[in-house]
């Protein structure tokens, strides 16, 4: 997978693929129009951050590349690949539990905080991608 060089950009399948990893230095995109909704990135090689319409939707320390990120109602799903193994915190419904998929195989439930946080801890390497879903 090769990192996002425009930084945010919309797929032909409806999804988006954002951040660079790679990047020494942050760099930010702003008012990217995605779906009727504005985004924002930050990225570097130490974090990724994403928001939609103004409000927190993923991060990642250390930063990560994002391809089809893809959210409805009820589940999340991105591939993601990075330098090093990440810590990725989505945002997602409050108080409720998800399933989480790395690379197809369950890792198990996990329950959101009151502020519907959800941290995953992701084994990640230089050119390995890793598929990541969130199910509700």
């Amino acid at each position: 997978m090769a990192v996002v060089e425009e930084l945010l950009r919309s797929e032909a399948d409806g999804t988006i693929s954002f951040g660079n990893h790679l990047l020494e230095s942050k760099a930010k995109a702003e008012n990217f129009e995605h779906c009727g909704d504005l985004y924002k990135v930050k990225t570097f090689k130490a974090m990724t951050k994403l928001e939609r319409n103004g409000m927190f939707a993923y991060s990642s320390v250390p930063g990560t590349s994002v391809l089809n990120f893809s959210e409805t109602a009820d589940s999340v799903s991105f591939i993601a690949e990075g330098a090093e193994d990440a810590q990725i915190t989505l945002e997602l419904k409050e108080d409720t539990e998800y399933e989480v998929w790395i690379d197809g195989k369950s890792i198990g439930t996990m329950k959101t905080n009151l502020g519907g946080k959800l941290n995953i801890s992701v084994e990640l390497e230089e050119n390995k991608e890793v598929g990541i879903k969130v199910t509700r």
